[in-house]
């Protein structure tokens, strides 16, 4: 039995516009399925993340600021802004509000330089991100 995906019933063109918006990190050529463009955004969020935890630890604080404002705006304006809450059920829902979640702390992270709040969104979005990857064979028969 097939379950709704909880992200929109026509993701590629949305996904591939948040990714190219929140700046993932490459240059997308040719044709990408959404499954990949997701793909990307988790391991960008990740990036940016280290990098983040990077400029805290070096006291770099422009670096800081630019590395955990891309890591909101990968969740907020890729992940979150993706999802479709009507079609995608609770799990939609759960990941909405995680998504809002995460967030926040990555926004505590920012202004307090709080490397156990990275440590924490880290933490929560692993297994969404592991989770993901783990359904590529269902996405790549099901386009």
């Amino acid at each position: 039995m097939m379950t709704a995906s909880p992200f929109a019933a026509s993701p590629s063109r949305a996904a591939g516009q948040l990714y190219r918006q929140v700046a993932v990190g490459s240059q997308l050529g040719g044709v990408v399925d959404s499954h990949h463009l997701v793909t990307l955004l988790f391991d960008g969020l990740f990036e940016a993340i280290a990098q983040g935890r990077g400029a805290i630890r070096s006291g770099d604080v422009a670096a800081k600021g630019k590395a955990l404002t891309r890591a909101a705006a990968i969740v907020e304006e890729g992940l979150r802004a993706a999802l479709d809450l009507r079609q995608g059920g609770p799990l939609a829902r759960d990941l909405h509000e995680l998504y809002a979640y995460v967030t926040m702390r990555l926004t505590k992270a920012n202004l307090s330089s709080d490397e156990a709040a990275l440590d924490e969104c880290v933490r929560l979005m692993q297994p969404v991100a592991e989770a993901w990857a783990s359904i590529r064979p269902q996405a790549a028969n099901n386009p």
